[in-house]
This record gives structure tokens, sequence and C-alpha cells, in this order.
């Protein structure tokens, strides 16, 4: 199976010619040539919701809402149900009190949470969890609660139970959130098959390699643990006539379970 991490970059954005309307086809074709089974989203609006869910009828897609009114299906994943039905679902919220909705702690700048769901492969019957995440870009104390909360989630689960793991986690590898899903039993997908030197940036600024800033280290993710073996992953550096479908290079993994 074949799994996507992408930051689309939210439609709120004053992006000027990069603003959603004028990129959401390149979006959608970037996503489209990868034949992915399963889709992560961040930032995702219901404007781009829409259009996606449109673009992509052969997929299923589960979300919560990032807050108790007017909330957004910011961590949204999306799967492909001729190879996969669902078993299970659910999500909470990355603060002191993950199931009250909206909340959030830690000197956190924004609503945090964790999407997840339980896929059973139509043709082995084996099963996998996908988590789905989005890290805070601010409060260094939330991003490492929200990581330790993720692992104590997902660690719940047998040592050799498949789980993918994804997310914008807006931290490099050695940052302490990071170190803390690897203390847990993650597995970087990237990683495995490539070292561990960096790959570089993969917030870019709608610049792609033209990063005046510079932007130092990979903060876009997809991590597993479990019974499965990684036989590919790479970072998405697509374009079209120098335009990107967002802010963040997607990135790519494809594994197997055993």
């Amino acid at each position: 199976m074949k799994v996507l991490t992408c930051n689309i970059r939210t439609s709120r954005g004053e992006d000027g010619s990069n603003s959603w309307r004028y990129r959401k086809e390149i979006c959608r074709d970037v996503i489209r040539k990868q034949q992915a089974d399963v889709i992560c989203f961040q930032e995702m609006t219901p404007e781009q919701f829409e259009y996606l869910q449109s673009s992509f009828s052969e997929f299923g897609a589960y979300w919560i809402l990032d807050g108790p009114e007017d909330g957004e299906p910011v961590n949204t994943i999306f799967y492909r149900q001729h190879y996969f039905s669902l078993k299970s679902s659910g999500g909470y919220w990355l603060s002191e009190t993950p199931h009250v909705s909206g909340s959030k702690s830690w000197q956190s700048d924004c609503i945090r949470l964790a999407s997840w769901i339980c896929l059973v492969e139509k043709g082995s019957r084996g099963e996998i969890r996908i988590t789905n995440t989005h890290l805070d870009h601010v409060s260094q104390e939330a991003r490492e609660n929200q990581a330790r909360l993720i692992s104590e989630d997902t660690s719940a689960f047998d040592d050799e139970f498949p789980q993918i793991l994804t997310g914008d986690m807006n931290a490099h590898r050695t940052n302490r959130a990071i170190q803390t899903l690897f203390e847990s039993g993650w597995s970087d997908t990237y990683e495995t098959l490539n070292g561990a030197e960096d790959p570089g940036p993969t917030a870019h600024r709608f610049a792609g390699p033209d990063n005046q800033k510079k932007d130092k280290g990979r903060i876009d993710w997809i991590f597993c643990r479990g019974n499965m073996e990684v036989l590919a992953a790479g970072i998405i550096k697509d374009s079209e006539d120098g335009r990107y479908p967002s802010d963040h290079y997607f990135v790519s993994a494809e594994v197997r379970l055993k």
C-alpha cells in the first residue's frame, strides 16, 4: 500500500498567486499522479475537502472537526475503498483534556488533534491503523506533549500490530518531539531506506529549491511500527510550470504488511 502525507496549505492564507483557487488543480494532479492508497491531509478547510473529495470519489474519507462549533476537517484521511474496508475510526485533541472538543494546552498556538482509522485489506484481511496529525508550530512544550500523547495512544496496541503515523510535525529529527516518537517504537520510513541524513526542508514557502529562507530540516513525516516492510519512501517535489501544489513538499511511503 502507498501512503501520502500532504500539508496542502489552508485556503484561508493570504498567498496571492499561490492562493488555493490558483493551485487546486496542481494539487489534485500531483496527488493523482502518485496513485496512493491512503492520503493524509493537514490544514484542510471545507472548501478544499469538497474539491478533493469530488476529485477522488473512489476514496472514503474520515476526519474529526478541530472545534465544537464551525470546526474544520483539518487532518483528514482518504482511503481507497476498492482495497480497504473501514473497521473503526476516531480521534482526540492534543491537550491535557484529549476528549474535549477544541481543547488545547501547553501554550499551543493552535488547536491540534489526531485523527485515526483502522483499515482492513480486502484481499489479505490484514489490519492496519493510520494516525494523522499536525503538531503545533510555535510552542516546543506543546510539540513534546503532543508527541507524548500520540505515543501513549499508539503504544496501547501490540508491538506487532501494523500502524502508520503521518503528519506535519513542525520538528526536525533532533527535536525532542521526534525523539519521543522514536523512543516509543516508531521508525521513520524515509530513514529506513535512505539513511539518517536529512533530505532538506519539506516546507519551502512555495519556492521549491529556490526557497531563499533556506528552512532547515524535514518537518513532514511518515512513521511506521509493527509487522510491516518498507518498500519505498520519498519526497515529492513535483511542480507545474514552476508552480507548486503547496508550501510543503508532500511525502510518500510504500509498505507491505507481513
